[in-house]
């Protein structure tokens, strides 16, 4: 077990400590050797003096390549004058593994075509660590606002049968001699939580066959649904705003040194304040037509017109109201207006487009079994779903909101495939 890690220079000053980790850079000046390592949990500068380690010694440690394992023992010191605020002197380097090759990821620009073949060593530079590390903390914060909300962790299977939104964008998979689709999405299965539970949430992988190539789709994603019965579509915003305005908070105090690597203007977060406009489609349709898009009523909300949007709004914009034809069928329609339903997706500023989706669902056992069948779907696939209708049904709300789409907002990354450990794309299987 570590007894010391880099994340915990501050509290070792003027401590003799051991470093495991790896070389990330190096450079010599006469008799002295500046050793940059990492060890998964940042990175610090280790100054090597040929007079404290030996001639020889010194000599071999020189020629150490990029990426070798080692262990540094030395006395840790503050230097405002480094990036990291604190550095080494190193006193004896242990190595374990010395790379005799090239490393394929050098110190210099390289295209993503090339990285990503190379996603296993990417992982290792401080851009994607930082990426990744914000990631991991969106998550957590996600798990820790919900349960600290009164939800409970349910999850739902990854296998399914059925599908929220048809079979159009799914995997297929024979199972058992049975057709069984990868889940797009485990929102079904947490209705049915929320009459067990009151509050539930799954946080997992989810899958989509679109063949999409943008920058903000990926073919395995992971998205966090809670779903809350006795609830409407305006408390479901006030939740939703409530979570991001915590997340984002969240990330700027937690995650502060991981935004300064990314170059992240976070005066542009820091202005995001609860609560979030609300803007019907109708309304988003003539901002747009306003911008020479020429939509009409039923047409969908692409890149460009996402991008219209955040230049309009400053904060997070929840649209409202969407056309009744153009939604999956579990979306209740609105009481007042049967042409549009009582759902909502949050768009956020900068260009990052839609993070949130969600609905108030179709609680009426009579109409959701006449939306099922007006959808073309069977019935028998969704007989337990409509069970749900039919034993104690309830106003109830839910909504997914995806990590990878969140976390490219939070780090200002142009595309989400550097959101995820091993993206998974139409192009991309491999590593």
């Amino acid at each position: 077990m570590r007894n010391f890690t880099i994340d915990k220079a501050k509290e070792s000053i003027d401590k003799v400590v051991t470093i495991d980790g790896w070389l990330y850079n190096m450079r010599s000046s006469g008799k002295i050797l500046f050793m940059i390592v990492r060890d998964g949990t940042g990175f610090i500068q280790c100054i090597i003096m040929k007079n404290q380690i030996g001639e020889d010694r010194f000599a071999e440690l020189k020629h150490l390549t990029q990426e070798s394992s080692l262990s540094v023992t030395g006395s840790i010191r503050e230097d405002k004058r480094s990036p990291w605020g604190y550095e080494m002197d190193v006193q004896n380097v242990n190595v374990h593994h010395e790379i005799k090759e090239e490393y394929p990821i050098q110190l210099k620009e390289h295209g993503v075509g090339f990285l990503s073949q190379y996603r296993h060593l990417w992982i290792r530079t401080p851009s994607q660590r930082a990426v990744l590390k914000i990631r991991a903390e969106v998550i957590q914060g996600t798990r820790d606002f919900l349960n600290e909300n009164g939800f409970v962790n349910f999850d739902s299977p990854i296998l399914t049968g059925s599908a929220p939104e048809g079979t159009t964008s799914l995997f297929e998979l024979d199972y058992f001699d049975e057709k069984a689709y990868l889940s797009q999405s485990g929102q079904l299965y947490q209705e049915a939580g929320a009459m067990a539970f009151g509050r539930v949430y799954c946080l997992g992988p989810t899958f989509r066959a679109e063949k999409s190539k943008t920058r903000r789709h990926l073919t395995e994603f992971w998205m966090v649904e809670p779903e809350m019965a006795y609830c409407d579509i305006k408390e479901s915003l006030q939740i939703q705003e409530g979570m991001v305005s915590y997340l984002i908070n969240r990330i700027l105090t937690n995650c502060d040194s991981e935004l300064k690597v990314l170059k992240r203007d976070t005066s542009k977060l820091e202005k995001i304040k609860a609560p979030f406009p609300r803007v019907t489609y109708k309304e988003i349709l003539e901002l747009l037509n306003k911008n020479d898009r020429e939509k009409k009523w039923g047409d969908d909300i692409t890149g460009l017109d996402e991008t219209i949007i955040s230049e309009n709004f400053e904060q997070p914009v929840f649209i409202t109201h969407f056309p009744s034809d153009s939604k999956p069928f579990y979306m209740k329609t609105t009481p007042t207006d049967s042409s549009t339903v009582l759902g909502a997706d949050l768009m956020a500023p900068e260009g990052y487009g839609e993070i949130i989706g969600g609905s108030q669902r179709e609680d009426d056992l009579e109409t959701i079994l006449s939306k099922i069948e007006k959808a073309g779907l069977n019935p028998e696939a969704y007989q337990w779903y409509i069970d749900i209708r039919r034993f104690g049904s309830v106003p109830h709300c839910g909504y997914g909101m995806g990590i990878e789409r969140f976390t490219a907002w939070m780090c200002g990354t142009d595309h989400i495939r550097e959101t995820i450990p091993f993206p998974r794309t139409i192009e991309r299987i491999y590593p």
